[in-house]
């Protein structure tokens, strides 16, 4: 956000005095004027606030915010109430305000990519998907999800839920296998696997805290009756994309596909942010959308829709 044209960043809030130390410390707070709560949200013309604290306080910080009639940029996952977050949600949309979720693959040229061959009917019926969003996690990375039943699907499922969901809706069924497979034995979900069932289709989510490797073997990879969308690794993106015929600038068969290289992993968001505040355009992702992606999130980590 410091480095767009788009926002002057106004200040920074940390009221954690252990946690403010460490970014005080940190180049990308350099310079920033810290503030307390009620300094920022009364802080004049401020129009948006990007919320990214722990996960257990997120909805909440995010509704106070809300409340003094600001959009927001929200860290995923939205909790683990799914009630708190659709009130969230539901003032945001009466006050018409945006609550912009945090998912890193939104923007991805890959993916957006993979929307539109989807949209435009060259994959043909999906069939399946299958994807992996895993990892190689320490002993302190892991010490701080233990507090969420979740695990590791709770952590990252989110961001590849919300490209499945955007492609395929609402499962009818999700079917879930949770495993401790780290030999720090400490109780953490670390190697979880979902099944996203659909009256013609299947979705299969892998998430393991304990891949050597991991970030580089992430994959989605999308099957049609006309084509297959496999991107693989998810950043920086790289795909290869195989269609029954060929179609404007691509063959029949299998082929590689070329992504120029981009900025920063949120850059997408925040442009598209601004424009949405600036009431250039619609938001592209529905309040309906991101209670689906929250509800099968939840479902698929193993926890209740409470």
């Amino acid at each position: 956000m410091r480095q767009s044209e788009e926002f002057e960043v106004v200040g920074i809030v940390e009221p954690d005095s252990r946690r403010r130390a460490a970014a005080e410390k940190s180049k990308s707070y350099a310079g920033l004027t810290w503030m307390t709560e009620e300094q920022l949200l009364n802080a004049s013309g401020l129009q948006a606030v990007a919320v990214e604290t722990e996960v257990k306080d997120l909805v909440s910080t995010a509704a106070r915010c809300i409340a003094a009639g600001k959009h927001i940029h929200l860290d995923k996952p939205g909790g683990e109430s799914l009630s708190a977050f659709k009130r969230l949600l539901a003032t945001a949309e009466r006050r018409k305000l945006t609550v912009q979720m945090g998912y890193m693959l939104r923007y991805n040229p890959a993916f957006q990519l993979c929307f539109q061959l989807v949209r435009d009917g060259w994959l043909g019926d999906v069939f399946s998907i299958d994807t992996a969003m895993n990892k190689a996690q320490g002993a302190a990375e892991r010490e701080k999800l233990l507090p969420y039943r979740g695990g590791g699907m709770f952590e990252l499922g989110g961001h590849v839920i919300d490209a499945v969901v955007n492609i395929m809706g609402r499962p009818t069924k999700v079917g879930v296998t949770s495993r401790t497979s780290s030999p720090l034995n400490d109780g953490l979900p670390d190697n979880q696997l979902a099944v996203l069932e659909y009256p013609k289709a299947a979705v299969v989510v892998r998430i393991a805290l304990v891949e050597v490797e991991g970030g580089a073997r992430r994959q989605f990879v999308v099957c049609g009756t006309k084509g297959t969308f496999d991107i693989r690794p998810l950043e920086p993106p790289q795909a290869r994309l195989a269609l029954d015929a060929a179609r404007a600038d691509y063959k029949k068969g299998y082929q590689d596909v070329k992504f120029p290289r981009g900025g920063g992993r949120y850059d997408g968001e925040f442009a598209d942010l601004a424009k949405v505040i600036r009431g250039e355009k619609k938001f592209g992702f529905s309040f309906e959308h991101d209670v689906i992606v929250q509800e099968t999130l939840l479902l698929a980590s193993g926890l209740p829709l409470a």
